[in-house]
């Protein structure tokens, strides 16, 4: 074991202390504080009322033989805004700053290694500071753990959202949506109607409800990654059923504003087709995606690495 610590500041202390704790593998211990302000002393109410420097920060210690620190980093940064000045979510005041703060000097070229990698996915400037631990004080008993204590509290982080990021398997560059006019002429009459109008076709009498053979099926509009093989089942419905998509930023979700019970309808990312509908009735309690045989388009196993998709195998 090869202990090391290091300060993250995120916005809300509560919600980044929960996250490290419970969805990275490594950390060995957690601690809630202020960081870097000019007076001597601080407590909570003084980050609001005084201008005391302080950001609220969670001192992480972790095992870096389990997760090195840029791994560790790559973590910190689905939980934060890295564009945002002093503020996060709904939190504003520099109290709620992002900044890491080493106490190891050795630390400094792999954060700035880090940052400087994590800038090519913005346009904007990265704002997350890179310091020296200056100074550091244990924040009030009430505040540690805080969400553990109060499973209703006050969380700005989306650890669904982050949940579903981490799943993210397929790239939305290498796809492109094309115009009606294109599709018109690409699509077939039921195709155009289903991804372009939202129809449903008829069920029994569709391409893909009753086929199980191995492979995945795509986006007829794009040729985007949407559902594989090994998530079918056969709901007895007449139309393509899966328990998730292959990757679930892939899709998108929104109400049926038709349906009285709210159903969800879901489209593709890129091609902005329409697929189908959800429903919360599939195996073992999962989601039911009911997708439109037009929507898609199957593409064998055997065939996967020659059109692009060798890497889903």
């Amino acid at each position: 074991m090869n202990i090391k610590n290091i300060y993250l500041a995120g916005g809300c202390f509560w919600g980044l202390q929960k996250y490290m704790d419970t969805e990275v593998n490594g950390i060995i211990e957690t601690e809630v504080g202020y960081a870097n302000g000019i007076t001597e002393d601080v407590k909570y109410n003084d980050l609001h009322q005084n201008n005391t420097g302080y950001c609220e920060t969670v001192k992480v210690v972790y095992d870096s033989d389990v997760i090195s620190l840029s791994e560790l980093l790559k973590e910190y940064y689905y939980t934060i805004d890295p564009t945002s000045i002093n503020r996060q979510g709904v939190d504003v005041g520099s109290q709620y700053r992002t900044g890491i703060y080493y106490t190891d000097e050795a630390d400094r070229p792999i954060i700035e290694a880090s940052l400087a990698e994590l800038q090519k996915k913005y346009t904007q400037a990265v704002v997350v500071e890179c310091l020296p631990l200056t100074k550091y004080i244990t924040a009030e008993g009430y505040h540690q753990k805080y969400l553990d204590k109060n499973p209703r509290g006050y969380c700005h982080i989306n650890f669904a959202k982050i949940k579903d990021l981490k799943a993210a398997v397929v790239d939305p560059s290498l796809y492109s949506r094309k115009t009606r006019q294109e599709l018109q002429e690409f699509l077939t009459p039921i195709q155009y109607a289903v991804t372009q109008e939202n129809k449903t076709e008829t069920p029994f009498e569709n391409e893909y409800w009753d086929k199980f053979d191995e492979g995945i099926y795509v986006d007829v509009t794009t040729g985007e990654p949407m559902f594989s093989s090994k998530d079918k089942f056969d709901a007895k419905t007449g139309f393509a059923s899966f328990t998730k998509p292959i990757d679930p930023n892939a899709v998108t979700e929104f109400p049926d504003v038709f349906d009285e019970n709210l159903t969800l309808q879901v489209m593709s990312r890129v091609g902005k087709a329409y697929l189908g509908h959800i429903y919360t009735d599939g195996p073992n309690g999962s989601k039911r995606y009911s997708i439109n045989s037009a929507a898609l388009r199957f593409v064998p196993a055997c065939d996967m690495e020659k059109e692009g998709y060798g890497y889903l195998l």
